[in-house]
């Protein structure tokens, strides 16, 4: 039975009413990290400010999903000048690591925990560049309220007390981990209160002495002798190299509205590329959860990822068909390869014309229109579970997806960024700002952003109850890292699609297997222009909420 089939407003499946608020908005996933944001706003802080506040939050909060040690990409809306900006704020491999090492050591794959995984944190880079651009309220005004937190302690909810205990099982033998993650000897459970006295340190450090003590200073220099230790590769070098990059959004139009996403190294444009994909098909008519919207979805799908395991690299050392993956007419030699009663077991990349991951999303919206879509990571589940002594962060584990095939545009180099998976979303509409969103979840982020624009354009649904609704996930695409799709992959359906789309998908070749938890975590903010007001909406799959003032 649908979530919400006998509620009285929303929609089918709506799960809770959408936020309402005239002066502005921030929905992050943890309730405490929204408040932290929302009292910036009060303050007369800007979006930026907001959202700088809550994610310093959830990496204290959350950091099963984020932290100060992973990497940050965000696409901004400044209404003074009615333009969209975007900040790559990702880091890059460290110098004294080369390819040879992993062939000269056995090494096929990276590893996803430990030493080798680790590339250069770049997120608190991009807060101290958002907020020169953006900021209103000092850096030490944002930080304190986690600082606080961090020394007297919050009480851990229950989605990030789940996946804490399990990856603490994973990475409790990593070098620092359990000293600060895992207080006497276990993670902690749900409403336990945790303290993290050294991120409180670092956060008082970077008030006080700016991003320099970070990346030139003391924590540099920590980090360097950390991975000297461990047997790691990142030195103080790598850390004082380290700038965040601005960069121009990347956009499509559906339906009507312009979808923005940033450009690779991330994998925002698939989500572009499955859209096109999608614009020749008749999804209202097909009517959500039926076997043809699902097989259209999880075909369109495929085919973008082929792409996007083939071309999707720092455009630093790849060349980057950008302009011609995005393209209509692309999108149009694409579709035909779709066989709406059968599932393809591969499909091949596009030829050029000449030529299990966990993250945090926040969205905030201010009283002078102002807007940021905000996404921050340390790849999987904790990263690498390297933990630099008195830190109280974790290094993310963001190399792992790096290729070592010599012939691979992600192929592994010195100083270069991998392929990364975040990515934030925005929505114009008439050139005008509409919505700031995104759907955390590793390989499910641009498969997330394509199912809302089709909940709400195609079959009509409101802000919360596009992501409310049942979700699909394939699984199984090619990999940047190289791997290869040759049976189909693994098609997964959320609770409440039908047990006959299930079986006429099944008989269509498609492979369905269960996998709980795995749909991604959704937050938005809108913009009523006719109304002047926001809307806030949040995910029932996490522990956040959207609120506003």
């Amino acid at each position: 039975m649908p979530i919400g089939f006998d509620r009285v407003a929303g929609g089918e499946f709506s799960s809770r009413s959408e936020v309402l608020a005239p002066n502005g908005m921030v929905a992050t996933s943890h309730p405490l990290a929204t408040q932290i944001g929302l009292d910036m706003l009060r303050r007369g802080g800007s979006a930026v400010d907001a959202g700088i506040a809550a994610n310093a939050a959830l990496g204290l909060m959350e950091p099963t999903g984020c932290g100060p040690g992973g990497d940050l990409y965000a696409i901004v809306w400044e209404e003074k000048t009615r333009r969209l900006w975007g900040l790559n704020a990702s880091g890059r491999s460290p110098q004294q690591l080369d390819i040879n090492y992993f062939r000269d050591h056995g090494i096929d794959e990276i590893p996803a925990v430990g030493p080798l995984s680790v590339s250069v944190p770049g997120a608190v880079d991009g807060w101290f560049e958002l907020h020169q651009r953006f900021g209103r309220l000092p850096m030490a005004e944002l930080l304190q309220p986690s600082i606080d937190y961090a020394r007297a302690g919050f009480p851990v909810t229950e989605i990030i007390a789940h996946t804490w205990q399990a990856f603490a099982r994973i990475l409790g033998d990593q070098p620092g981990f359990a000293d600060t993650f895992m207080p006497g000897g276990s993670a902690p459970k749900t409403g336990e209160l945790f303290r993290n006295p050294g991120l409180g340190d670092t956060y008082e450090k970077l008030a006080r002495d700016g991003r320099d003590v970070f990346y030139c200073g003391e924590i540099a220099d920590i980090i360097e002798q950390f991975m000297a230790a461990t047997g790691g590769f990142i030195t103080a070098a790598d850390m004082a190299a380290h700038r965040s990059e601005w960069v121009d959004p990347i956009c499509t139009d559906y339906r009507g509205l312009t979808i923005w996403e940033l450009p690779p190294n991330t994998q925002g444009l698939a989500a572009l590329q499955m859209l096109n994909i999608l614009e020749g098909f008749d999804l209202t008519a097909m009517q959500f959860g039926s076997p043809d919207h699902v097989h259209a979805v999880v075909e369109a799908k495929k085919l973008a990822y082929e792409d996007r395991a083939r071309f999707y690299a720092d455009p630093k050392f790849a060349d980057v068909p950008v302009e011609w993956l995005v393209s209509k007419g692309y999108a149009n030699e694409r579709r035909q390869l779709i066989d709406m009663q059968k599932a393809a077991s591969a499909y091949p990349a596009g030829t050029p014309l000449p030529e299990t991951g966990d993250t945090i999303y926040l969205s905030v919206g201010d009283r002078d229109g102002n807007m940021v879509s905000l996404i921050q990571s340390l790849f999987r589940p904790m990263g690498s579970g390297m933990t630099p002594p008195g830190t109280g962060l974790i290094l993310q584990d963001r190399g792992e997806l790096f290729s070592l095939d010599d012939d691979h545009p992600n192929v592994y180099a010195p100083g270069k960024r991998p392929f990364n998976t975040i990515i934030p979303g925005f929505v114009t509409k008439d050139g005008y700002r509409y919505m700031s969103f995104g759907v955390m979840g590793g390989p499910m982020q641009p498969q997330g952003h394509v199912q809302i624009m089709l909940n709400m354009l195609d079959f009509g649904m409101g802000l919360q109850e596009a992501g409310d609704a049942p979700r699909i996930r394939h699984s199984g695409s090619s990999q940047p890292t190289g791997s290869r799709m040759t049976d189909g992959g693994v098609v997964t359906l959320e609770s409440g699609f039908a047990v006959a789309t299930r079986d006429a998908l099944q008989a269509r070749g498609h492979r369905l297997e269960d996998a709980p938890g795995s749909f991604g975590g959704y937050q938005a903010v809108l913009w009523d222009q006719d109304r002047g007001i926001y809307a806030g909406a949040s995910e029932a799959r996490k522990d956040g909420q959207a609120a506003g003032y």
